[in-house]
């Protein structure tokens, strides 16, 4: 496939749709996945090829939904659970944490969960306390589940394609925010390795590290403090589970301060975990605390002003960064 223009949700789709195509195991099970097309629009016209043998709509039960995928994992089944928003989280964690994050160490490696759970996340669209939250520190801090948030239309593809391999179970989050956003990749090009981070723009005075949708914010802040003459390095996590501490250390290493930037609460978050990591391993070549820059801890506001005020922002991170370098 030559280079294309494509939405962050039309790579979803492709990778589903490739995926169902190369491996008939593969079933997506979720509300209003068939033909309604899915709540955001992943799943659109894919029963036409698939069928509803495999896009299987449920009853709003989440429990039900993360349950049946499971089972199914078990007996020989590749199943996509699609959860509409990842604050339902909150309904699954015994099917998830209890059961598919355990069952493979439970019976010895005889028996995997080779699942994916698909969730979106993250604030942007005023859906209010209950639809907005950031939870990926609940799935960080479940040995046996593996945690892929991808901050490109490219990585999108690449990181399901990939989940839809693996013999663990992946939880899978989707920003809210990215779905629309259009990037031109190469689905066919050779991805990056899953669970190795990328370094989206290199620079000497400072390491940022994020991942989703925080990697554009970054972005968009690394490039006002070029403008000032303050070289960042910004390093997109990709995946939590596994985790890249490797190419992170080697980027503190060389800059000597680091800020970290999330879209979660601030306490007991990602965030927090990362600052610790970094400087419990880069502590002989810090020249300044590692800085953490999160979500307030706070429920998520509906009105958009207090939204967007409650998560890290473009001038929050130069403001941040000019101080460290006392600049």
């Amino acid at each position: 496939m030559a280079e294309t223009e494509i939405t962050y949700r039309d790579a979803l789709r492709q990778a589903l749709q490739d995926a169902m195509r190369a491996d008939d195991t593969v079933v997506v099970i979720g509300e209003e996945v068939g033909a309604y097309g899915g709540a955001y629009g992943v799943t659109r016209d894919l029963i036409t090829e698939f069928g509803a043998g495999r896009l299987i709509d449920t009853p709003i039960s989440e429990p039900a939904i993360v349950g049946v995928a499971v089972g199914a994992a078990m007996t020989g089944l590749r199943p996509v659970a699609e959860l509409m928003y990842v604050d339902f989280l909150g309904l699954v964690m015994d099917q998830l944490a209890n059961q598919a994050a355990k069952i493979r160490y439970m019976f010895g490696g005889q028996i995997g969960v080779p699942m994916v759970l698909r969730t979106q996340g993250g604030t942007g669209r005023s859906a209010g306390a209950q639809h907005s939250q950031s939870l990926e520190g609940w799935i960080m801090h479940t040995p046996g589940l593996r945690l892929a948030m991808p901050a490109t239309a490219a990585d999108a593809y690449h990181l399901l394609r990939h989940s839809l391999t693996l013999p663990d179970p992946v939880v899978f989050i989707e920003h809210k925010s990215l779905y629309t956003r259009k990037e031109r990749v190469d689905l066919d090009a050779e991805p990056t390795p899953w669970g190795k981070a990328v370094v989206r723009r290199q620079g000497n005075d400072l390491t940022l590290v994020t991942y989703s949708r925080m990697v554009h914010v970054a972005l968009a802040a690394a490039e006002q403090l070029a403008k000032q003459d303050i070289s960042v390095e910004l390093i997109d996590l990709r995946t939590l589970n596994p985790l890249d501490m490797a190419t992170v250390i080697a980027s503190v290493e060389r800059t000597g301060r680091a800020v970290v930037v999330s879209e979660g609460p601030l306490t007991g978050g990602v965030a927090s975990e990362l600052a610790a990591r970094i400087g419990e391993e880069c502590f002989d070549y810090l020249q300044a605390p590692v800085i953490r820059l999160a979500g307030e801890d706070i429920p998520i506001p509906v009105s958009p002003d207090l939204e967007s005020a409650s998560i890290p922002t473009a001038a929050l991170i130069v403001a941040t960064v000019r101080r460290m370098l006392r600049r």
